[in-house]
């Protein structure tokens, strides 16, 4: 994760393992709690998809489809990728746009890094993707990182304990944005919810930018909890149901991208058609595979940062 958009790794795996792990071991007391809490791995659900499989097995493609490298086409998907580039200098903007057509809402699906689920246990979202031949796939909401939110992914409930505004994707492949705090997730999967992701804000609702957002402060939480400024971005939209629209923005690379603000990127998906979209994990965490190949360019590096899971569309 990046530093400054996300609800910030209350100390970050990352930021440990560059210089801070020696001297937590050496303190004792709250700073090996620290370690203990914020980077090393917490198993929570070993082998975490046979808890889902049952639930994704009926929506298994039986044609590979066919691909290009910026598409693909298959009896239960079409996906196309744009890149887009805008401004010029330090002012330049690059951003890459998925659009993705679904004939059933569940072939969209969640996968956790090293398929486990708990804390601070990271892999490259390539990784992932390419361990499940994954048609596309972008990071996910580094669910990881707290203990709090509503995890449900591919109808399995993981975690309830409400914080935050929500993004449920239901299995009529329709989504909305809710309020974790004011129901269940057991509620939510008796009411059809296949995914959720417990990052935000809401960016559009009812095809509207939604005001505020440059304001917004996902947790409130030890470290830099800031998801303002212009940022590389991570988004999901929905146009209609079983119409996607996943957006990543590169930025913090002048020249190539400055990133975007949350309004710019709210912007950018009103403008393509979203009825509803949504923030998720960004920063030099911000990704998106396609075919197993890293579509954009984060940071300007072309590194991959680990993350907790992806969303991916099954091949």
């Amino acid at each position: 994760m990046s530093t400054d958009n996300a609800p910030k790794r209350k100390l970050s795996r990352r930021g440990f393992l560059a210089g801070g792990l020696g001297a937590l071991a050496a303190a004792g007391g709250a700073g090996a709690w620290a370690l203990d809490r914020y980077v090393i791995d917490h198993v929570e659900v070993s082998s975490a998809s046979a808890l889902t499989a049952a639930n994704v097995v009926a929506a298994e493609a039986a044609s590979d489809g066919t691909a290009t490298a910026t598409s693909y086409t298959s009896d239960t998907a079409t996906v196309s990728i744009e890149t887009v580039a805008t401004g010029s200098g330090s002012d330049k903007i690059t951003y890459f746009v998925a659009d993705v057509t679904v004939g059933n809402a569940t072939i969209v699906r969640s996968a956790f890094a090293n398929d486990q689920f708990g804390e601070n246990i990271i892999a490259n979202p390539s990784t992932i993707a390419k361990s499940l031949d994954a048609v596309l796939a972008i990071n996910g909401d580094y669910y990881g990182f707290r203990d709090t939110g509503i995890v449900i992914r591919n109808g399995v409930k993981f975690r309830d304990s409400g914080a935050r505004q929500g993004l449920a994707f239901y299995a009529d492949g329709t989504a909305k944005l809710y309020d974790e705090t004011a129901t269940t997730a057991d509620a939510l999967i008796a009411a059809g919810v296949w995914n959720t992701l417990s990052f935000g804000p809401g960016l559009v609702e009812n095809g509207k930018v939604l005001t505020g957002i440059d304001q917004v402060e996902v947790d409130t939480n030890f470290g830099n909890h800031s998801i303002q400024g212009q940022q590389p971005r991570t988004g999901v939209g929905l146009i209609a149901a079983n119409h996607l629209l996943w957006i990543v923005a590169d930025g913090r690379s002048s020249g190539y991208s400055r990133g975007v603000t949350m309004t710019e990127f709210a912007q950018i998906f009103a403008d393509r058609g979203a009825q509803l979209a949504y923030n998720i994990d960004g920063g030099g965490s911000s990704a998106m595979v396609f075919r197993g190949n890293l579509v954009n360019n984060p940071l300007g590096k072309g590194q991959e940062r680990g993350t907790s899971d992806i969303l991916y569309v099954a091949g």
